[in-house]
Parts: C-alpha cells; sequence; structure tokens
C-alpha cells in the first residue's frame, strides 16, 4: 500500500475519511492537507499539509515529497455556498480535478478518488428511483461542476486511462463534524438544536423529500470504491449511491421518539429551490452489483446513533 494524500481534509467528509484512512493504513501512511490548518488536534493526529487546491505546483510538490500513489480530492465549494460565489466554486471545483487527472496522466499518481453529488440531477431528471444512465440538466452551479467533472474523469480513463473512481453522494449526515453549506445541512442541524433548544427551524420545507446517506457508510462506500479490483469499476464517470430517503418531518418524527417535547416550523428559503431539483430517491444498483455496496443505516438506525454521540459529547 502505497501513501495517500487526501485534499480538502479538514471538510466534513475529509475529516472522517481521513480518520477512517489512518485507521486502516497507520497515520504516517496518510497525508492530510488543507488551504489552511483546521482543528488542532486533528492536524497534529498524523502528517499535515498546507495546500492550496488550486496551486498545481503545491499539489505536484507534496505528491513528490511523501511518494503519493493514491489522491482522494474532497475539497469543494458545496451546493448553497456555491450559489453565492459562482465563479469560485467553478474555478475550485474544476481546476482542483484538473490538477490531479493530469498529474495522474503523466504518471505521478496510480489512483484518484472524486466525489460528485446528486447535485448532478436537474429538474428533468426523473425523481423516483432516478437511475444511472438518466436526463442530467443540473440548475446549481455546484451541479454543473460536478456533471462536467464526471465527464472528465471518464475521458481521462477512456483516453489517458487514469485510475479515477467517483461517486455520487446524498445529503450526508455526520454526528463528529459540523455541516458545511450544503442543501442538505438540516438534517445535521436539526439534531443538534433538538438536543440543545428543544425546537428547529427548517429551511426546507416538510414534504421535501431527498436521498440521504449516514456518514459511516458514506466514508465506508469511500473506501470500498478505492479498494474494489478496478476491472470491477465499470462505470468511470461516477456512480449512483444511496441508503436512505426522507422528508423533515419524517426525521423529525423519529427525534421525537426519543425527545417528546421537540418541535419544528418550517421557513422555506433559497434552498428550496435547489432541493426541488434534485431526485427524491437513487438507484444505485450498479454500485450494488459492480462493487457489492451494502449501505447499514436506515433512518431510525441513524437518529438513534446520532442522539447517542451528541448527547455524550455534550456531558
Amino acid at each position: 500500500m502505497g501513501t495517500i494524500l487526501i485534499i480538502g481534509a479538514c471538510g466534513q467528509i475529509g475529516t472522517e475519511l481521513t480518520k477512517k484512512l489512518r485507521e486502516l493504513y497507520g497515520k504516517d501512511n496518510v497525508i492530510a492537507s488543507d488551504v489552511r490548518k483546521g482543528d488542532p488536534e486533528f492536524v497534529a493526529s498524523g502528517p499535515f499539509e498546507v495546500v492550496n487546491a488550486l496551486d498545481f505546483n503545491q499539489v505536484e510538490e507534496v505528491i513528490e515529497k511523501y511518494k503519493v500513489e493514491e489522491v482522494y480530492l474532497m475539497a469543494a465549494l458545496l451546493s448553497a455556498t456555491a450559489e453565492k460565489n459562482p465563479a469560485f466554486a467553478w474555478d475550485l471545483n474544476m481546476n482542483s480535478l484538473f490538477h490531479v487527472l493530469n498529474l495522474a496522466k503523466a504518471e505521478k499518481i496510480k489512483k484518484i478518488f472524486w466525489p460528485s453529488s446528486i447535485a448532478v440531477f436537474g429538474p428533468t431528471t426523473p425523481k423516483q428511483n432516478t437511475p444511472q444512465y438518466t436526463v442530467m440538466e443540473p440548475s446549481t452551479v455546484y451541479g454543473i461542476s460536478k456533471q462536467s467533472g464526471e465527464r472528465w474523469c471518464e475521458y481521462y480513463h477512456n483516453i489517458y486511462g487514469v485510475d479515477v473512481r467517483s461517486i455520487r453522494y446524498p445529503g450526508l449526515i455526520s454526528w463528529s463534524t459540523l455541516p458545511g453549506g450544503g442543501t442538505t445541512d438540516y438534517a445535521v442541524d436539526i439534531y443538534h438544536k433538538a438536543l440543545s433548544d428543544g425546537n428547529y427551524t427548517c429551511f426546507l420545507s416538510e414534504d421535501t423529500r431527498l436521498p440521504m446517506m449516514y456518514m459511516d457508510d458514506a466514508i465506508r462506500a469511500t473506501i470500498e470504491i478505492m479498494q474494489a479490483p478496478a476491472e470491477n469499476i465499470k462505470i468511470r464517470s461516477s456512480y449512483n449511491l444511496s441508503a436512505m430517503d426522507f422528508t423533515p418531518k419524517e426525521i423529525a418524527e423519529t427525534i421525537k421518539q426519543h425527545i417528546p417535547d421537540f418541535t419544528i416550523a418550517y421557513e422555506p428559503d433559497f434552498r428550496q429551490k435547489i432541493a426541488d431539483s434534485w431526485p427524491q430517491s437513487i438507484d444505485d444498483s450498479h454500485a450494488r452489483n459492480d462493487w457489492n455496496w451494502q449501505h447499514q443505516y436506515g433512518l431510525d438506525a441513524m437518529t438513534t446513533d446520532m442522539l447517542e454521540h451528541l448527547s455524550s459529547m455534550a456531558e
């Protein structure tokens, strides 16, 4: 096993991915990097480099310094944040990808993980059991950049033989890291507010159904697709990935089973339009067939685990 570099390691997914990869492969074999240092305890937990994902030379230098073989490119501007700064979102989300793809093309690295998202779909996409291959007309800056990225990943694999792998994350929910500016962030914040305030005001309507996944499953899927034999990875754009789907009303009902006095109100904002353009449920049969993806958490199990962890952290 060669050295692994995580770019964007201080983000919501990157933090937990770094911890899990270090558990598996040893802390000295997993290099964390981000544009700035994050939590001091996290930065001190293993090798850490300040790297701007937009600076090709910085990325190349850290890859050469540590003899990196695999790169997980987690740096991105997420959906809601990207709408406020479209030009920078496009720059970060696209050019960081070109940097690692070109380094792989030059045989400086052997394997890339790059995350896509359900944001690649749009208002014209079938909303129920959205298939792997379907209409993709994203209406957000984030979705446009992710769809473009998928095409470039497939191109670099087909033309240059780059071993790049990707999954389309649904909304991700974690107890250990705070939301990072996504449209599905309500499903993280609601647990925090339920425990601290006993109530929550949701920025989406009560019946907004979206595909979601517990972070434990997302991290496991990310590592499993990278561990799978190359011949099993038949899709080089990005795989649909799914675990569960629910509405704000449904997640509130599961919280009430643990916190009976919990209340929720609804004040949809600009993120509602983003959510309305996305699928409500996902068909991920290709991932399940090609590399044996299986989720472990449904809504009830996730709620129990979230509240247990957040409660223990508050003590």
